[in-house]
Formats: C-alpha cells, sequence, structure tokens
C-alpha cells in the first residue's frame, strides 16, 4: 500500500468518524453493542475492559474459564439513581472447571490469554519463562529465570511491544538481551499476547504483537461492595457485611518453592473498598540459587548444594506498588506509585569468569480513567499516563581472577514519559452496518544513557553517547457490525518520530559487516525525524457450530530505534561490540493472517496462518569478528563479539494450531486430551536465514480437571535448529515433559477476614531431565536451561 495512499486513508476514516459520531434520526434502531444480562431495577452500560486489545468496546466472548474484569457495581448515566427498595443483587456463578483453553473468538487476530489461575500455576519468573510454551511465542531466556523476554513468531525486541495496564514497561529490555523487564508474574493477574490491527493502539514498534500484562495497582472497578444504599451516587450495589461500618477489603498471598535453584518467592495483595474509593497495595520478593543442570543429582531438600549448576545464574528481586482510584457518576480515575528492583547474574563463559551481574531499579508513576459522559455522540473517554526512572549497573571484575578490580563496567539509564488519551463514540446506523469509531493521540519521550568507566578517556564512553527520542501519534478505529455474524474493521495510525544523538561525521563508502569502529569518523550530534505511517484491515465471521473465522491485512512502518542508529561501543553483559548504522530508513511490513477458533463446547481449538514481507528489515548481525579497545578484527582472542546493525528485506511465514477436547466425563470432571504446533520461517531475498529464529515445535498431553482438581501431562517436542545464519550455531532438539497437580477450594466466610479460597499445588518440569539450549538466545552454546525440578505453590484469598 503506498504511503500516500494510506495517509489519505487514514485520513478519510478519521474525517468520517467525526462527522458521524452524532447519531441518527432513527438511532434508537440503530445496533448496539452486546451487553451483560442487567441487574433488576438498574440500567447497565456494555462491560468495559480498559486493557482489552481492541479500543472498540464490544463484549468479548471468552471461554466461559477465562478471566474477566467487569465491574461488580452497576453504573448509570446523568443523575444519581433514585435509592431502590432493595440492592440489586447479581447470583454469582458456579465454580468454572480449571485448566480450560482460553480462546479469544471474537479478535481480528490471534490473542494469546494466560489466565490468573496459569500464572499461579505457572511459577514462572519473567513474560517471556511465561509464555515460552505457548504457539508462536518463546522467551530469549539470556540469563534464565531473570532476563528472558516475549519472541513472538520470531520477531524480538524492537518488534515487540511490553506494556502493563496499558502504559510501557519502560526499562532497557529493548537494548539488550541481558536487561530484565520489570514486570513481575507475581504480581500480574492476567497476560494477553495481542496480534494485528489493535497493536496500532500502542505504536508502530509492534509488529510482531504486544503482551500486555493486567494487574489491579490502579483498581478500574470497586474490589466489594461498601456502599450502603442510602449512598448509592448513581450505583446499583449489595449491601456491605454487617458491622464493617461501610468498609470492606481482600487479602492474598502468593508463595511457592522450587527445588531446582533453591528458589523462595512471596506476594502479598490487599484490595480495599470505601464510599467512591479503592485502594491497592502489594509486595512481593524471590530469591534463587544458582540453577541445576541435567546430570546433576536431584535433591528435594531445601538448600541442598547442586554438584552440577550453570554457574552465575543466582536472583534476587523485591518491589511493591501503592494505588488508588476514585469513583464518580460514570467513570473513575486513579494513579499508583510502584518500585522494582532486581539483582541477577549473567550466566555464560565470561559472565562466570568475571563474576557478571546486574543491579537494576525501576520506579514507575502510572495514572488512568475512564469517563463516560451524558452525551449523544461520544461514548467514553480514556486516558493512561506514565512516567519512568530506570537505572542498572552492569558489575564485573575489570581482570579476571583480580577481586579488587570489581566494580561497575557500564550504566544504563532510562527516563520516560508517556500518555495516551482515547476518544470512543457512540454507535451510527450507516443502515448497511452499525459503526462504531475509536479516536486516539499517543506522545512519549525517552532519554537514553549508557557510559562506562572503562571508555573513560577514550573516543568511545560507552555503548552511545547520552540521546533522546520524541514520538507523537494520532491513531482511528472504525469497527463496522453488518450483522449479528460479520464485522469489519479499518484501523489506521500516523507518528512522527524525533531523534536526537551523537553520529558518526563520516564512514566509509562500505558500510558492511567488517567495518572497524576505528574507520568511522568522530562523533556528531544529528537530529534525524522520521513519520511511520501504518493501516489495517479486517474481516470476522461468524460461522456454524461455534466457528468463528477472521482475515486481516496489515501495512506497517516503524523508523529505526536509538541502538540501532547510535550504538557504537562495548556493551559488557552480553560481551559484543555493537555498531549502529546511520543510513538505516523506515522499515515497513506488510502482512496478512488467516484464522478459525471454537472458544466454547467440548473441542475448543484455535488454527492460524501468516505471511509477512518486510521491505528494509532491520537486524543485528554477528559479524565473527571480534572487538577490543575500539578496533575488530577476526582475531579470536578479543574480547567483545562484534555486531552491525544491519537493513535488508525478509519474508516470514508460519502457522501455530492449539486445541483441547474433553474427551469423557469423569467423577466430577472432565478427562481430555490436547495438542499444540508452530512453525515459522525467515528468509532474506537472496534465500539465507534471518538469525535466531525459533525451531518448529509439536506436543501433547492429557489432563483431568473440575472445579477443584486440576491433573495434568504434558510433552513438548522442539525439533533440531539447523536453518541459521552466518556465524550461528545448529541447534539440537530436546523433549520438556511437565507434569502438575493442584487443589483449588471455596472456603467458607465466617467473617469479614476469613479465607474465601485457598489453592494449592505441585509442578514438576524437565521431568525427563534433558539438555534444553533455547535456539534463539545468544548465550545457547553456553548456558543451558535447568533440568528436572519441583514446584510447590499456594496462594490464599482472605
Amino acid at each position: 500500500m503506498p504511503r500516500s495512499l494510506l495517509r489519505a486513508s487514514l485520513a478519510s476514516a478519521s474525517v468520517l468518524s467525526l462527522a458521524l459520531a452524532a447519531p441518527p434520526a432513527n438511532a434508537q434502531q440503530a445496533s448496539q453493542p452486546t451487553s451483560p444480562a442487567p441487574v433488576a431495577n438498574s440500567t447497565v452500560l456494555p462491560e468495559i475492559m480498559v486493557h482489552a486489545p481492541s479500543p472498540i468496546d464490544h463484549h468479548r466472548h471468552h471461554h466461559a474459564t477465562a478471566s474477566k474484569r467487569g465491574s461488580n457495581v452497576a453504573r448509570t448515566r446523568g443523575k444519581p439513581r433514585e435509592t431502590p427498595a432493595a440492592p440489586a443483587v447479581v447470583e454469582a456463578a458456579p465454580a468454572p472447571l480449571q485448566g480450560a483453553l482460553p480462546i479469544v473468538a471474537d479478535q481480528f487476530a490471534t490473542v494469546t490469554a494466560v489466565t490468573n489461575e496459569e500464572i499461579r500455576r505457572s511459577g514462572a519468573q519473567t513474560l517471556g519463562d511465561l509464555l515460552n510454551d505457548k504457539p508462536g511465542i518463546t522467551g530469549s531466556s539470556f540469563a534464565p529465570g531473570a532476563s528472558s523476554r516475549p519472541i513472538i513468531r520470531g520477531l524480538d525486541v524492537n518488534r515487540v511491544g511490553i506494556v502493563e495496564n496499558g502504559i510501557g514497561s519502560n526499562g532497557a529490555s529493548d537494548l539488550g538481551e541481558d536487561h530484565f523487564v520489570p514486570i513481575d508474574p507475581l504480581t500480574t493477574n492476567q497476560v494477553e499476547v495481542i496480534r494485528g490491527p489493535a497493536t496500532l493502539r500502542y505504536g508502530s514498534n509492534a509488529i510482531g504483537g504486544v503482551v500486555s500484562a493486567v494487574n489491579n495497582r490502579i483498581p478500574d472497578a470497586l474490589p466489594c461492595n461498601p456502599i450502603t444504599p442510602a449512598q448509592t451516587w448513581g450505583y446499583a450495589v449489595k449491601a456491605p457485611p454487617s458491622g464493617n461500618g461501610g468498609y470492606c477489603g481482600s487479602f492474598e498471598s502468593r508463595m511457592g518453592y522450587s527445588s531446582i535453584d533453591n528458589g523462595r518467592e512471596g506476594a502479598v495483595l490487599l484490595d480495599a473498598a470505601t464510599s467512591n474509593f479503592a485502594i491497592h497495595a502489594d509486595g512481593f520478593g524471590r530469591k534463587t540459587d544458582d540453577y541445576g543442570v541435567p546430570n546433576s543429582p536431584y535433591r528435594f531438600e531445601p538448600g541442598h548444594p547442586f554438584n552440577g549448576t550453570q554457574a552465575n545464574t543466582g536472583t534476587r528481586s523485591y518491589g511493591g506498588s501503592v494505588g488508588g482510584s476514585y469513583f464518580f457518576d460514570g467513570g473513575f480515575i486513579g494513579a499508583a506509585i510502584q518500585q522494582n528492583n532486581n539483582l541477577y547474574r549473567i550466566p555464560g563463559e565470561e559472565g562466570e569468569e568475571l563474576g557478571t551481574r546486574i543491579d537494576a531499579r525501576q520506579t514507575k508513576f502510572t495514572a488512568k480513567g475512564e469517563y463516560r459522559p451524558d452525551a449523544a455522540a461520544i461514548d467514553t473517554i480514556r486516558f493512561w499516563a506514565g512516567v519512568t526512572d530506570y537505572k542498572h549497573h552492569e558489575i564485573g571484575l575489570a581482570d579476571a581472577g583480580d577481586p579488587l578490580s570489581d566494580g561497575i563496567r557500564q550504566t544504563f539509564t532510562n527516563k520516560e514519559q508517556e500518555g495516551r488519551v482515547e476518544v470512543q463514540f457512540a454507535p451510527v446506523n450507516l443502515r448497511f452496518a452499525a459503526m462504531t469509531s475509536a479516536l486516539g493521540v499517543q506522545a512519549s519521550h525517552q532519554e537514553l544513557t549508557a557510559p562506562s568507566p572503562d571508555d573513560i578517556g577514550s573516543p568511545l564512553n560507552g555503548l552511545w553517547d547520552p540521546n533522546s527520542n520524541t514520538r507523537i501519534a494520532g491513531y482511528s478505529f472504525n469497527e463496522f457490525a453488518f450483522n449479528n455474524t460479520t464485522r469489519a474493521q479499518i484501523a489506521g495510525r500516523i507518528e512522527h518520530v524525533n531523534l536526537k544523538g551523537s553520529m558518526p561525521a563520516f564512514i566509509p563508502d562500505v558500510f558492511d559487516i567488517n567495518t572497524n569502529p576505528g574507520d568511522i569518523g568522530p562523533s556528531l550530534s544529528r537530529n534525524l525525524s522520521f513519520t511511520p505511517a501504518s493501516g489495517s484491515v479486517g474481516l470476522i465471521h461468524d460461522l456454524p457450530y461455534g466457528l468463528v473465522a477472521s482475515i486481516t491485512g496489515q501495512y506497517t512502518e516503524r523508523a529505526p530505534k536509538p541502538a540501532e542508529l547510535f550504538s557504537r561501543g562495548g556493551h559488557d553483559a552480553t560481551t559484543t561490540f555493537d555498531i549502529g548504522n546511520p543510513n538505516l530508513k523506515i522499515e515497513s511490513a506488510r502482512s496478512i493472517e488467516i484464522g478459525l477458533r471454537r472458544a466454547t463446547g467440548p473441542f475448543r481449538f484455535e488454527i492460524t496462518g501468516y505471511a509477512t514481507k518486510f521491505n528494509g528489515f532491520i537486524y543485528r548481525n554477528l559479524t565473527g569478528n571480534k572487538c577490543e579497545d575500539g578496533v575488530c578484527d577476526a582475531d579470536p582472542t578479543l574480547e567483545l563479539n562484534q555486531a552491525v546493525y544491519a537493513q535488508r528485506n525478509a519474508y516470514f511465514r508460519g502457522a501455530e494450531f492449539q486445541f483441547q477436547y474433553d474427551v469423557m466425563p469423569l467423577w466430577a470432571g472432565q478427562f481430555g486430551v490436547e495438542g499444540q504446533y508452530d512453525i515459522v520461517r525467515a528468509t532474506f531475498d537472496d534465500g539465507s536465514n534471518v538469525p535466531r529464529i525459533p525451531p518448529q515445535r509439536l506436543g501433547g498431553g492429557v489432563y483431568y480437571r473440575d472445579a477443584n482438581w486440576l491433573a495434568r501431562i504434558n510433552l513438548l517436542h522442539a525439533f533440531a535448529q539447523n536453518n541459521v545464519s552466518g556465524v550461528e550455531t545448529t541447534t539440537p532438539g530436546y523433549n520438556r515433559l511437565k507434569a502438575e497437580l493442584s487443589y483449588t477450594t471455596k472456603l467458607a466466610k465466617n467473617d469479614w477476614w476469613g479465607a474465601q479460597e485457598m489453592r494449592v499445588g505441585i509442578v514438576g518440569d524437565n521431568l525427563l531431565n534433558e539438555d534444553i539450549r533455547n535456539a534463539v538466545s545468544y548465550n545457547k552454546d553456553q548456558v543451558l536451561l535447568p533440568g528436572m525440578g519441583v514446584r510447590l505453590f499456594a496462594n490464599v484469598k482472605y
């Protein structure tokens, strides 16, 4: 799609949505979004999910066990409602069966959902570990258990966005594989991996997808029912528990122990409400020793030292958050402040020899809100905002064997501000379809530094000189409901990017993988600007037997990131000498995805096929040369591996499939089978392979599930990855056997603070004790993933 046509289409869509925002004369006949069943004596708005993949607020058809985060109060527009004779009560649904595959069927592209229940059972320490076995997703696992970023369909860092409650994680995980993602699963309630048109909501740097983590750090619903009928203020609620004076609350503890690394973890979460206020507080901590690797003696006793370990892999992290929200007639506004601290070690030959470790901290302020005015044209106004202060030190020995040389080798800082405002208009009857539109604007500013004491006095003072980038964007989503079974979407985004930093004053005539840093001229301050534009169209159609089919086409552009342009120095933790490319242009991608899903019934499945053609694909290429003191050549004795950012056309294609089938009733629940398969193939125009592409995988297993018990055993086979690029080595296949048993029970609540629910379980991982190397990890040849281990966990809600 030509960029001029794309911009014209985007402008036309935005004008159309504004012109038609006012309701037509026959507005009462316009189609309305499906809404939940109303409670007695009240008017109920459609369920709002501010973190949902699509900004269009339509009812999402999850499987019955998928997590839903709607409010437990019913809101009305306009003036406060008269006090009802009796408070409205919504009957609690029966306890769902555990472990059901959460298929999100009504989106225009595949959405991978990880529910709260699954996160609690998983015990993953990073988002990459949590999502690693999902079809089409792997983790980078540079430092297993500490630094593992999700890789989606072979795309990582600058093409995968990570957000928490709608705001970017804003650490430094996209600047180096050794950097952690400052979102801990211990305090996360749900994770969604969003692909397709909905990613345009978050930025052009999300061609691969967006990983959206959700928690209650800014409450978007009252967690309980503290308001008496005389204080409804436009809400229909249950009467408060007797004797609590209008206050109510809940408390949750999350605990776990893992044998493979003597890992201990724990978190506490508190939610409370009074009148129109809700507050949330949480704190978490975890500590692990060096983890065991295959062929080491398996021991279950706490604190038992392993004879065989992956050296330099211990971790320690802790943090917490305090936040609150005020609810008013038609909306809410809330804010939170959170802290994340992490100290972890970097495995591998260099990391072990020098004792390399990263000491990181992030302080973050976030705010969000929603308002549904009593207006004919506007349905909802939403905003998200965040301010981040991030810093980490990369620490280690300057000289191996000299403990006195231990100190800071490099420091990364990221100061970032981000905000987004979104307006959703009321549905409009176009005669041929009901149209719902949303317009949004997004802006961000980022300042990065990466100084290194080792480079003081040299022309290279760290990985890059201080640099900054500013982005401002507008986007539009227009959704058309032709009837009860067919919907279409037209979406677009245009943004302007300014980057300021130091770049070479001149470069050699040929800038290739053999270019030496010393051949590049002295740095010169440069200002660069790019204006990427993106658009998408999609169609979704309900078929018989609960099937849903979808097709989406996208054209996406992204500007180069600072690391890709400005790098010109050593990165100690990754043992690389990175060389940015000042000649990089806008990267564009044309993609298509076709999917078929079934979210209900005994047989639930999802199958997806996709293809993406990149024009000017930007990648980080290990050349095979080595570097030290600003000089790079083929000398294998030099310390750092040369990595040059380059740009070539590339073609990605692949497929994903997962299913779950309840074979037969058994005892009080269901016995069933499940399976999955995924493959991605990525090549350049000349047929050579794109680096670091995950292998194809095939897996399956059996399960039993009921309202209390979940038992599962699953085997995932990863095939050998022989389609490698340049100096990259092949990776052998492996079999990963996992088994789990958990029990959940609802407890009788005797008083306000009595325990309400308890979940306990045991999980065994890599039960065949196989050597597992991650094909996408830069240090795969030096680092094995953990061997056979057992994890115990317990979660209690009060």
